[in-house]
């Protein structure tokens, strides 16, 4: 495969309010998602390192069996499938379209080949190109919209794609490097600051044009009692304290179904985190490295996001509190496109809210549920979203894996309380 070159350090990108052609659009997804395997191993598309993380090769050849099934398969005339077997390997959990493989045994797959499933993409981007060729001009055809969220769903696969070769070469004794390091534009950190949000009714969810996920409406009003923020995200320099004082040994700080999962599966810091002696390591895209004490904690489930908000004083904020601290701050961060694959710190000289996007997911204190009103759309793809609204917890931002272009303010990320090895951060609120 080919290596990746070691490109310069980008500053924070902004969304940018153009919006290419559809065409345009499908190649630049299509291209980002195998651009992202540069400098894997042919061994490295295969692997499963535990039931939640699935192999690159599968993550490909998913995001091509979405097209094909739920575009290309009701609105190009002709289409076949280079294999009906891709079917069932490479649904995920839309239960409507068929039979699935086995999650967990996702890695036992070793066919088709990577080759194949590089062959698979390209037989279905040319129909794809065909197929858009003709909807293109009307954005009211219901391919056209099947192909927007088709796209979406790709970007979510790349972020996922990220996260599981991280957890892939975690697990390796030889800890393979995915990226090298790009410098950070600050090694200090922003003083933390905290903003006042008065109390009121306001309107939060997606309403208006561009794409938005179902789960993200309708629009609605809630009301906030006031609130203060914190400006930036808790660094691991602050959750080290936690750690020092015994915060995964106190029982007083965790939820019940929390301290359980601390003493079952024995944590004892973020995952990645290795003590060697008295200095603490993590284990990055780059590689192992010491601790950066000032740049974002990251890898923390919902349970330790609770109990360090427990430690501190402090509160992590509802998804409505978070949407209404952020909903006048530009979608500007630190995404993909920065190719630093890294959570930085906070600039000192940088004002206002910061490292609302990019940098890292932020867990809120809402459980995932339907907003008041909503409906999901019939048939599979009606599975999307609305089938997971249970015992699941709300993210909200962007990680510096996330896509700009994927980024905005009514995003609702969601993962169970256990999960840590996805790029999410903890903020907090003071509500006294």
């Amino acid at each position: 495969m080919t290596k990746p070159m070691q490109a310069p350090a980008r500053g924070p990108i902004e969304v940018a309010a153009g919006r290419p052609s559809l065409l345009d659009r499908f190649r630049s997804v299509r291209g980002a998602t195998e651009a992202l395997c540069q400098g894997l191993e042919v061994e490295d598309f295969v692997v499963s390192s535990m039931p939640d993380v699935s192999p690159t090769k599968w993550h490909l050849a998913h995001t091509t069996w979405f097209f094909e099934t739920f575009v290309l398969a009701g609105h190009l005339a002709g289409y076949r499938s280079p294999d009906p077997q891709y079917a069932y390997l490479f649904n995920s959990y839309y239960v409507q379209a068929g039979e699935r493989h086995c999650r967990a045994q996702r890695g036992l797959a070793t066919r088709p080949t990577v080759a194949q499933v590089f062959a698979y993409r390209h037989h279905v981007d040319d129909a794809m190109q065909t197929l858009i060729a003709g909807v293109a001009g009307d954005s009211q055809h219901p391919a056209y919209r099947l192909v927007e969220l088709g796209l979406h769903h790709e970007q979510q696969h790349q972020e996922l794609l990220v996260m599981d070769i991280k957890h892939v070469f975690w697990t390796n004794p030889m800890r393979p490097t995915y990226r090298p390091r790009l410098a950070n534009a600050a090694t200090e950190t922003a003083t933390l600051h905290w903003h006042d949000v008065p109390e009121g009714i306001r309107r939060i969810g997606h309403e208006g044009a561009g794409f938005a996920f179902d789960n993200e409406s309708p629009a609605h009003r809630v009301y906030i009692n006031p609130f203060r923020i914190a400006s930036r995200l808790v660094t691991n320099g602050e959750y080290l304290e936690f750690v020092d004082d015994g915060g995964y040994r106190r029982s007083d700080l965790w939820l019940s179904a929390g301290w359980s999962t601390v003493q079952d599966r024995q944590w004892t810091a973020p995952l990645y985190w290795q003590r060697t002696g008295d200095q603490w390591d993590e284990f990055t895209l780059a590689g192992t490295a010491p601790l950066e004490v000032n740049a974002p904690v990251s890898h923390v489930s919902y349970y330790e996001a609770d109990a360090f908000a427990r430690w501190a004083g402090r509160s992590l904020p509802t998804e409505a509190e978070w949407e209404v601290a952020a909903m006048d701050t530009a979608v500007a961060g630190s995404f993909v496109e920065c190719g630093r694959f890294n959570p930085a710190p906070a600039p000192p000289d940088g004002a206002g809210m910061q490292q609302l996007f990019g940098e890292l997911w932020q867990w809120t204190g809402s459980p995932y549920v339907a907003y008041p009103g909503y409906r999901p759309a019939t048939g599979a793809i009606g599975e999307y979203n609305g089938k997971w609204m249970s015992d699941q917890w709300v993210l909200r931002g962007a990680s510096y894996a996330t896509p700009a272009s994927h980024a905005r303010v009514t995003y609702r990320n969601f993962f169970p309380s256990d999960a840590r090895w996805e790029f999410s951060g903890i903020r907090l609120v003071d509500r006294r």
